[in-house]
């Protein structure tokens, strides 16, 4: 028997048993044992698997002499990939039969034939027997298989006493050593706890040997029921010799090993050892037991020893470990090629010091391109001729080289280490976009270190999976800098990856074809091949070879020939061989099937090429035992040895293993070593022979119940055995699939294998529900492999399914992505976002989504850690605009936010190719990440120019280069010095213009416009200006051939476009005293337009120029559509749209499209219906022009000021200097209407009424009305007019009042459930706006707060609606900051922030004022307990007080840091008053324990909320994103302490400061000046944290 252990940490343990009469205690251990170590192993990330190559067969091929070998070298592997339990031995009282020989060496043969020929018959005997086979190297006597229908059991035990008198003879006379002699009289037990156990000294950690002896048995020897528990003689005598062999086998066990030694001793009973015998159940018991304990205890033990060695990066040495043993296999018979090498050596050496082109090695399959690169890798040093760093991966023979994510992070790894570098940070793993820039940059520091030469060897591309699947290299490198080197291998013929390559790389010198071996060379790679295997050929058969194989240099159809042609044995005749590596393959598969059976070599390899990765030898092991076909095949002429089980037996897997040979490759996959077929030409021949028509879909069927589960755990399996002839109903004892081993080990081989398998088997009903519609799935998939592999699995399914819902939660997870990336992957989280998103969709499409939804609410009702619950949709649905949210260039430290998008182009392609075609040109790192093109460090880029129908890019830096790239491969075609200096004070170049038409590009400067020629790179001319009217605006008039200018002072000067001589020059009339800001031109009408300081706008054209418009302020921004039909002027905070017409251009609409803040940039849509703007309040508008002007839609950017637009076709990306991220929209549906539609409110002064039915915010285009917003019917029922611009809103849920503060300073109340009987609440003094206003817990006290003065009001019931009075008190800060928050008591109580930070409490009836300790900033928020007890304070620097009204000082203080937080928006308590709801700016809410200031949750809801209002349970909150969140904050316990949501927070920065914990310290004698800073002062300034949250 063997165990089998796969560790997670890329370590395998086996374990092997030795038993003989032991046929109960093998019961016990399959039936109760095996099921209990296997559940242990699989909680600790371990594949257990049980191999009893004796189990299931008849006793003739138990004994025979293959199995023996085969035994042994089960033993050997045992140990070789064991991780610690490897060995249990089952010793009973027989010791089992003594085979003869297999093979007997020359030297040998001769001695034992000396010692025969005094008996003539015994020398005919063995000479019957064994033959000569002289290909072997020395040559070997081998034993024949007797032949069919051979009574061979006598004339074998024959044999085996004649062999054995003759070795012992030898042996007395010193002729063969101890060793020869006991291969003729050890039995096949002994011979396996040998290599087990007693060949080594340190095997007790990994070994157990179970003893059972039975008392008294020598009195009863005699007995029938004993004759199967002894050796026996063939003439029926008790074999002493072997009893006294068992002794000493014994004997020695126990004194070189006692501690693996559990003896159990049982008394002699007529029925042996049978189950229902209590004595006897209890022994199997205890045996069970023990077997249990030791094997977990050992497993343990091996478990601790890794993890106190360390195991971070074992995944990574595993890998290079598994490269460099694969390439010294190639290498071993490497032969010819020489002159290549030497070759590629001088090319590499000619490379090491500039830029370059990755080389490209390409040929046929089987060429011998991978033992070429193999060869490279362990010759580079050599071929350098200096010390390299090399990297070799074969790719698609390990998992971390099958995809481009787990390559390049691999190969950054091991980069990092081998150059000392810091290794890739979480954040940058997080992202295959960012993993990607990491490895691009990593490559130009490596070179910039000018220490080691750096070379990368991918072997294989076609086997990428990335690549073969989407035949694209978005990642690849297509410039190598100096000392860097890129080798890369690909098939040629069929359409593949190297077409792909060539559209990329276009250099024809990367590219070195690898030719066929000459006939000599094909000759001495055969030599090197027998040689290895210690093989010759006869002379006969050397020519029934190469007779096959004519000058044949295909190195993979030599090996094939190879593999064929080492079996032969000298006295044979074979064959003759295939003469292609096609019929090579079948040859092989007829071999195959002719040894062991057509079906079961058709199931074995068809499991193996089905699957999606690969099979583990026990998950192989397991499907055949599943496959009624096989079993009834194996089982066709005898029985199986349970009547309770049914499995494969081992053996026949093992046998079948040893022929495939070379042909099976291992591969580590998720830590486990995975069986898949080493030769694509094999693949193909499998699946041409075995997998065609059903049988395709049954092994994926099988598959697929395999790895769901089906029949695990005790599931019985119903089958009719041929000689049974009723149907069993059967344990198959197949290993259980549970999502989760434990609460941390994910069973990442079914989250693999399933998807594809249920696709592929056709049972997309089971793959959409059990799989697709599975919340469970999903996290699991989720955590354990990641946001992208989870995409992945909805990638690779949605394409066949004809399920919109779907397509819904694909779209979901990939909404997702910011927030996982941001917070990390974690339940609570994907729950959340995905209810919150797809709620909206639960009733309309119910089967999936609405399955989902309803798992994810079960999922939070159990939910243990605190946590906030959706109770609706509340976050951007799928099916709207949002397409992507990108990251750009990573910084690992405080830099993050300083890589600045400058400006960016998007050609006009689909989504699915976004990352090669867009461009992100950004400062510091000074680098087009999206298609990664090798951008120096030189400074960063200014502007971007795309034209020849998106693939050129020109493009221009501080460093004064101009550079023209290819966007379909990514290389930079020349850079131009454009004569700048490096004077940092020079101007800059500010515009390029592409004449594409004469192939010129212009770059404008202030002071000086050159021309280039686009093919040749050379200056066409070059005009100087004055510097001391240095240049606003230039355009490029084509029609007129003319090239115009227009200067700070307004002078306009025109020049020839193709020699650049000076045509005129004149001062502009329609202007006076204003400086140009920004222009554009009209290429139809021949004119610019350009927009100045004072808000005119002018056509200029060499005819001259004349005013267009004259607009309020200074021109921001110019944009004209794709067709220059239209145009739109940003200033302020409008944009104008004009028409084009015979005289230039006219207003288009009467009105202006207003915004909320400063407008930065706008952009036209396809058909001119649409035109885009972003704003400084981070915000993206959508206008219908169609519609004259109506607002479509508000989409939240990145966080920070919209101040880039970019569209191709209906594509809109937007991005902003202030954000490492952008986010990419489609507006093609922009007309059509969402559900649920959002309300658009731009303003953030929104209010909630009627329990979160209503929504009122300010009217877009006319901030004199009030909008009421109906959610559940999503649309605007109602508006209020105020005559005044509306400034704050507040609502009396319990009075059925609005309340609106104005501009004008008045407050406007509107009764809720009427139109009429609005009351006036007149401001204190004329024309003093409205700053906000509060209402008391109870609504009966209202406060209105001015710059610097704070009214406060009674409310009373009255009829029909209530009664204001007042106002009761009025007050005067005094203070020359603003008011900025107010908050009101019921007992006339009013706490207030100012501006500047400073927080006070008014008394009103005794007029004092008490000031509390300040904020550091503005306060934003102000907010009273229920009780009236408490009082809750926020600021923009997100400093959180929670004060106790009683003592007038704070009892808690969070302060959070965090690289991407702005400040703290609002603030409530909860109905009970036991915690704090607080929304941030950094588009987050909290949940802050008002007990002991812990803080509990932490959700991030991707926009800044407005308002919290407190309901029972939780509470509502309108966001920018036009959704009411409401949710319920769930905290089962209550002293919960905070978990799930916390563990993987981002850079962020929780502490939190208890008032009482502070003084503690302080009375027990801390330094004092934690107490000095007392209540009274200003600021805190303690440095003492009473608890400190750490989230990292």
């Amino acid at each position: 028997m063997e165990f089998t252990f796969s560790w997670e940490r890329q370590t395998i343990t086996r374990r092997n048993i030795s038993a003989g009469d032991m046929d109960a205690e093998r019961k016990a251990l399959q039936s109760t044992a095996y099921p209990e170590v296997q559940t242990f192993c699989q909680k600790h990330g371990l594949m257990f698997e049980v191999v009893d190559l004796r189990w299931g067969i008849r006793n003739i091929e138990a004994t025979d002499h293959l199995t023996t070998e085969l035994c042994l070298e089960e033993v050997d592997r045992c140990w070789k990939t064991s991780i610690g339990p490897a060995f249990v031995a089952l010793i009973g009282d027989q010791y089992g039969p003594c085979l003869v020989p297999s093979r007997i060496d020359e030297k040998e043969w001769e001695v034992l034939r000396a010692h025969l020929t005094a008996r003539p018959s015994d020398l005919e005997l063995v000479a019957r027997h064994f033959r000569r086979d002289e290909n072997a190297v020395p040559p070997t006597y081998i034993l024949q298989a007797p032949g069919t229908g051979e009574a061979c059991e006598p004339e074998e035990a024959t044999l085996t006493s004649v062999l054995r008198s003759g070795a012992q003879k030898a042996w007395s006379l010193g002729l063969i050593t101890q060793e020869q002699w006991q291969r003729y009289h050890r039995s096949v037990i002994e011979w396996e706890i040998e290599r087990g156990l007693l060949s080594s000294e340190d095997r007790d950690q990994g070994a157990t040997v179970f003893l059972r002896e039975i008392q008294d048995l020598h009195k009863h020897i005699f007995e029938d029921c004993t004759l199967r528990m002894v050796d026996w003689l063939a003439d029926g005598c008790l074999d002493t010799d072997a009893q006294n062999l068992l002794s000493s086998l014994k004997g020695h066990i126990t004194d070189m090993h006692p501690g693996v030694l559990k003896a159990h001793r049982l008394p002699w009973s007529r029925d042996l050892v049978n189950p229902k015998n209590k004595t006897h159940a209890r022994y199997l018991k205890e045996l069970g037991e023990q077997f249990v304990v030791r094997a977990n205890h050992q497993v343990l033990t091996r478990l601790r020893e890794l993890d106190t060695a360390g195991q971070e990066l074992a995944w990574l040495y595993q890998e290079i470990r598994h490269h460099l043993w694969q390439s010294s296999e190639f290498t071993q018979t490497f032969c010819g090629r020489q002159e290549l090498l030497a070759q590629l050596g001088q090319q590499l050496r000619h490379d090491d010091s500039k830029q370059h082109t990755p080389l490209v090695l390409f040929g046929p399959p089987g060429i011998g391109k991978t033992a070429l690169m193999c060869k490279l890798a362990e010759q580079m040093p050599r071929l350098l001729g200096h010390k390299t760093v090399t990297i070799l991966r074969l790719l698609g023979t390990s998992q971390m080289s099958s995809d481009a994510r787990s390559l390049l992070k691999s190969i950054c790894f091991q980069v990092c280490l081998a150059y000392g570098l810091p290794l890739p940070p979480a954040q940058v793993l997080d992202a295959h976009t960012r993993v990607v820039q990491f490895f691009h940059t990593l490559l130009h520091t490596v070179s910039c270190r000018n220490f080691e030469s750096l070379v990368l060897l991918l072997d294989a591309m076609d086997d990428l999976d990335s690549v073969r699947r989407a035949r694209r290299v978005p990642w690849l490198p297509l410039n190598c800098p100096p000392s860097v080197h890129l080798i890369l291998s690909a098939c040629s013929g069929a359409l593949g990856v190297l077409d792909t390559l060539q559209r990329v790389l276009l250099d024809p010198e990367a590219y070195w074809e690898v030719k066929p071996l000459s006939g000599n060379q094909g000759q001495e790679m055969i030599q090197l091949l027998l040689a290895a295997a210690r093989r010759t050929l006869s002379p006969v058969h050397t020519d029934l070879l190469w007779a096959s194989l004519p000058e044949c240099g295909n190195p993979g159809q030599l090996r094939l020939a190879f593999e064929e042609a080492r079996r032969w044995a000298s006295f044979t005749v074979p064959a003759p061989l295939a003469t292609t590596a096609e019929e090579a393959t079948h040859q092989l598969c007829a071999r195959l099937e002719q040894t062991h059976g057509r079906l079961l070599v058709a199931h074995v390899l068809g499991y193996i090429v089905s699957s999606r990765h690969g099979l583990s030898e026990a998950e192989l092991k397991d499907v055949l035992s599943l496959d009624d076909e096989v079993l009834q095949d194996v089982y066709r002429d005898w029985t199986p040895p349970s009547k309770e089980l049914l499995r494969f037996p081992p053996l026949l897997w093992v046998r079948l293993r040893r022929d495939l040979g070379y042909y099976l490759a291992r591969r580590p996959v998720d830590g486990f070593t995975l069986l898949a077929i080493a030769h694509r030409q094999l693949v193909e021949v499998v699946r041409e022979r075995y997998l065609s028509g059903s049988e395709r879909a049954k092994r994926h069927g099988l598959l697929a119940d395999f790895f769901s589960g089906t029949w695990s755990q005790g599931t019985k399996k119903l089958i009719t055995l041929p000689l049974v002839g009723k149907p069993l109903n059967l344990d198959r004892k197949v290993a259980p699939q549970p999502l989760w081993f434990s609460d941390v080990v994910a069973n990442l081989r079914k989250l693999k294998e399933l998807p594809y398998h249920l696709l592929h088997s056709g049972r997309l009903e089971e793959l959409k529900q059990e799989v697709l519609g599975s919340m469970s799935w999903i996290s699991c998939r989720g955590i354990s492999g990641g946001i992208e592999d989870l995409l992945d699995d909805f990638d690779l399914c949605a394409p066949h399914l004809d399920s919109p819902e779907v397509g819904l939660v694909r779209e979901a997870l990939q909404l997702c992505r910011p927030a996982v990336e941001l917070r990390g992957m974690e339940r609570s989280l994907l729950y959340t976002e995905l209810l919150a998103r797809l709620h909206f969709f639960a009733t309309s499409h119910p089967a999936l989504v609405g399955q989902l939804c309803q798992q994810a609410q079960n999922w939070f009702r159990l939910c243990s850690h605190p946590v906030l619950v959706p109770l609706g949709g509340f976050l951007q649905p799928p099916g709207g605009p949002l397409r992507a949210t990108l990251s750009g260039c990573h910084k690992d430290s405080d830099d993050f936010h300083n890589s600045i998008p400058f400006i960016f182009s998007l050609v006009n392609q689909g989504i699915s190719k976004l990352t090669s075609i867009l461009i992100v040109a950004r400062s510091k790192c000074s680098q087009l990440i999206y298609s990664p093109l090798p951008w120096p460090a030189a400074g960063e880029v200014r502007c971007v120019k795309i034209f020849a129908k998106g693939t050129l890019a020109i493009s221009t830096s501080k460093d004064y280069t101009l550079r023209l790239w290819n966007l379909l491969s990514g290389q930079e075609k020349f850079t131009i010095w454009d004569g700048g200096s490096k004077n940092p004070t020079e101007p800059q170049i500010w515009n390029l213009h592409v004449d594409e038409a004469h192939k010129v590009v212009y770059s404008a400067s202030g002071s000086k416009i050159n021309a280039w020629n686009l093919e040749t790179a050379d200056l066409v001319f070059h005009i100087l200006g004055d510097v001391s009217d240095p240049w606003m605006c230039m355009a490029v008039l084509a029609s007129q051939a003319t090239l115009l200018t227009v200067s700070r002072d307004g002078v306009v000067s025109l020049w020839s476009s193709a020699t650049g001589k000076l045509q005129g020059k004149q001062h502009m009339s329609s202007i006076k005293e204003e400086t140009p800001t920004c222009a554009v031109s009209v290429q139809k009408q021949g004119k610019l337009v350009t927009g100045f300081s004072n808000g005119s706008i002018c056509l200029v054209s060499s005819k001259g120029d004349r005013l267009l418009e004259k607009l309020p302020d200074a021109v921001r921004f110019l944009v004209v559509s794709e067709d220059e039909s239209l145009l739109a002027a940003g200033f302020r905070r409008s944009v104008r749209i004009f028409l084009a017409d015979s005289r230039g251009f006219r207003r288009f609409m009467a009105m202006d499209l207003e915004h909320e803040d400063m407008v930065e940039t706008a952009v036209f849509g396809t058909e001119n219906n649409l035109i885009i703007t972003g704003s400084l309040d981070a915000l993206i508008q959508v206008w219908s022009l169609s519609e004259h002007g109506t607002l479509l839609d508000i989409l939240e950017g990145v966080g920070a000021p919209v101040s880039l637009l970019a569209r191709g076709g209906a594509l809109v990306a937007s991005a902003s200097p202030q954000s490492s991220s952008f986010k990419v929209w489609d507006l093609s549906n922009a007309h059509r209407s969402r559900a649920p539609a959002p309300f658009l409110d731009r303003t953030g002064l929104t209010a909630v009424s009627h329990n979160g039915s209503y929504v009122y915010f300010p009217k877009i285009g006319d901030k004199n009305k009030v909008t009421i917003w109906n959610l559940a019917e999503g649309e605007e029922q109602d508006s209020l007019d105020t005559s005044s611009e509306v400034r704050c809103l507040e609502v009396a849920e319990q009075r059925k009042l609005l309340f609106t503060g104005l501009v004008s300073g008045v407050v406007l109340v509107f009764p809720l459930n009427s139109r009429q009987d609005v009351i006036c609440i007149p401001p204190p003094e004329a024309r003093k706006a409205v700053n906000c206003m509060s209402l008391s817990k109870c609504e009966d006290r209202l406060a209105i707060a001015y710059d610097n003065i704070v009214l406060v009001l009674d409310i009373t019931p009255g009829d029909p609606c209530p009664v204001i009075d007042g106002p009761r008190y009025t007050f005067y800060t005094q203070l020359p900051e603003t008011l900025s928050n107010v908050a009101i008591l019921t007992d006339y109580r009013v706490v207030y922030g100012m501006t500047n930070g400073d927080l006070f409490l008014y008394e009103c009836a005794n007029s004092k004022v008490f000031p509390l300790e300040a904020h550091r900033s503005r306060v934003t928020c102000v907010e009273v307990s229920h009780k009236e007890q408490l009082v809750v304070s926020g600021s923009e620097d997100a400093l959180l007080c929670l004060w106790d009204l009683q003592a007038r000082r704070w009892k808690f203080e969070m302060s959070y840091t965090s690289s991407y937080c702005r400040g703290v928006q609002c603030a409530c308590f909860s109905k009970d008053d036991k915690y704090v709801y607080v929304g941030l700016k950094d588009r987050s809410i909290l949940v802050w324990s008002v007990l002991d200031g812990t803080l509990l949750t932490v959700q991030f809801v991707h926009a800044v909320v407005n308002r919290i209002i407190p309901t029972t349970g939780g509470f509502i909150a309108p966001t920018r994103h036009g959704y009411l969140i409401r949710e319920r904050f769930q905290c089962l316990s209550a002293r919960a302490l905070p978990q799930d949501s916390l563990t993987n927070f981002k850079k962020a920065v929780w502490m939190v400061k208890s008032r009482q914990r502070e003084e503690l310290v302080a009375a027990a004698g801390a330094p004092q000046n934690l107490e000095s800073e007392s209540a009274q002062g200003n600021e805190t300034k303690s440095n003492k944290c009473s608890q400190v949250c750490l989230i990292v």
